[in-house]
């Protein structure tokens, strides 16, 4: 029972952590800083996802109104003219609209912050911040998609823990993974990628979403280490690797090669 508390502890630290690790190394999490303007430390983050529903807010808190500041901004991969938009100031905060884009579109910004007009702007961000919209996707949807989606995590660590067990018990641990990862990634995860970029499916072979086409190896792995249990003579290497391949694949930032709308072909 202590061993298999451990086992269980284990799994979840080492689930735990490399959820927080593809969060924070995704393409969608926010970039924050610090910079000193006119001798004054001026802390930001500056968002890379939001909802097609209205216009994005962009927001930086400043120590008084002698601070300025404006963006530029223009479509993603597209040969527009960058649009600059002064920001205004307001009980200690700059603002600033981008227009709100289709599901999949994507803009590009960059934010200057400067101490008055006579001297040069300051750029938070050296490299264009790109933040991509989205459709909204049900709240219940994407709680249960999570939980699934953690727990086909968790369950495929705690199996492939099993394997230091002195006397192993992967027939349980396998099967659920098997179904943990095809309720959350091939059935939950599709409905989730229709209400945000109406497609049920980017990944291989209609396209490139990295999201789903490791989902797809990790399940294909599990599937495998399924049917070792009965066909192989050594299952455990076959549990092993599966849970090696799901927590390498689980490492790959979230929506690295995501949806991407192609503005050269809308009207």
């Amino acid at each position: 029972m202590k061993r298999s508390l451990l086992f269980w502890l284990l799994a979840f630290i080492i689930t735990l952590t490399s959820a927080i690790y593809q969060r924070m190394t995704g393409p969608t999490y926010p970039v924050s800083g610090k910079v000193e303007v006119g001798g004054k430390e001026i802390s930001y983050k500056l968002k890379r996802s939001d909802e097609s529903v209205k216009n994005h807010i962009v927001q930086i808190s400043v120590p008084d109104s002698t601070i300025l500041g404006y963006i530029e901004w223009k479509r993603f991969k597209t040969n527009d003219a960058w649009t600059r938009t002064n920001m205004i100031y307001n009980k200690g905060i700059l603002t600033a609209e981008l227009p709100v884009q289709p599901p999949a579109g994507k803009l590009q910004y960059k934010v200057y912050l400067q101490d008055s007009q006579s001297n040069p702007a300051t750029p938070l961000n050296n490299e264009p911040v790109i933040i991509r919209f989205k459709g909204v996707v049900p709240l219940v949807v994407l709680i249960f998609h999570v939980i699934i989606i953690f727990s086909a995590m968790l369950f495929s660590a705690r199996t492939g823990i099993e394997a230091f067990s002195p006397q192993p018990n992967f027939t349980g641990l396998t099967y659920w993974t098997v179904v943990l990862l095809f309720a959350g990634g091939l059935i939950l995860g599709p409905i989730v990628q229709k209400f945000a970029f109406d497609a049920f499916w980017t990944g291989w072979p209609f396209g490139h979403d990295l999201t789903y086409n490791k989902t797809a190896v990790a399940l294909l792995s599990w599937i495998a280490a399924a049917i070792s249990l009965k066909k192989s003579a050594h299952p455990k290497r076959w549990i092993l690797a599966a849970a090696l391949i799901t927590l390498v694949v689980f490492l790959i930032p979230h929506s690295v090669l995501g949806s991407e709308l192609d503005y050269s072909k809308m009207k």
